[in-house]
């Protein structure tokens, strides 16, 4: 791993919004002990502090802290009791906002993701579903993702029209279009009913 390929802190101390566009292409890797897995975010979600379906929205508690953290850390925590799930705390510290990754195109690491999620197919396809493919856990909320064993490197552009759509699996904020994903991915969580906005592009800050 070149360290120019690492996205670095500056990427994330930006607005979600435009994070979640810009991952879309890019590559999260976790190197383990049974060997390297990754696979390219197709399917992201923004999370805002005024937000109500954002876990900043109330102010922080032991559970949440993190996501109020430094930009470029991970905040993983434990949805429904059952799945672990990842997320990039985006802007300043002490701000509360990320970027929830939904699903990746398995890359790297095919038969240790088999073997994690006992199934051949459908390895990547959801939040809780590509931490459990490559053995992301609660342990690690907190860590860098500008660093190995666990971080995100650059991609190339999606070749897919990228969307947003309105998020999913929440109560709060159901109307917000900040789910973004790549049009005609096989492996997205949920193909979406509407479409807010097509056509949506980088920022630039990925080359």
């Amino acid at each position: 791993m070149s360290p120019r390929e690492v996205l670095e802190t500056a990427f994330y101390d930006r607005d979600p919004r435009q994070v979640a566009v810009d991952l879309l292409g890019c590559v999260l890797v976790h190197e383990t002990a049974e060997g390297l897995a990754s696979g390219v975010i197709v399917e992201t979600e923004a999370y805002r502090p005024e937000d109500p379906a954002c876990h900043a929205y109330k102010g922080p508690t032991m559970r949440n802290r993190n996501i109020f953290g430094r930009p470029g850390i991970a905040y993983v925590y434990l949805s429904y009791g059952i799945h672990k799930l990842l997320n990039v705390v985006c802007e300043g510290e002490g701000v509360g906002s990320a970027v929830l990754i939904r699903a990746l195109r398995p890359l790297e690491g095919l038969e240790a993701m088999r073997e994690r999620r006992k199934r051949k197919m459908d390895l990547c396809n959801g939040p809780g579903r590509l931490t459990q493919a490559l053995n992301i856990e609660l342990a690690q909320d907190g860590t860098e993702l500008t660093e190995a064993p666990l971080y995100i490197r650059r991609g190339d552009a999606p070749e897919g029209e990228v969307l947003s759509t309105t998020r999913i699996g929440i109560s709060r904020g159901t109307e917000l279009p900040w789910r973004y994903l790549v049009e005609g991915e096989r492996d997205i969580s949920v193909q979406p009913k509407t479409i807010a906005e097509r056509g949506l592009e980088r920022s630039g800050l990925v080359p």
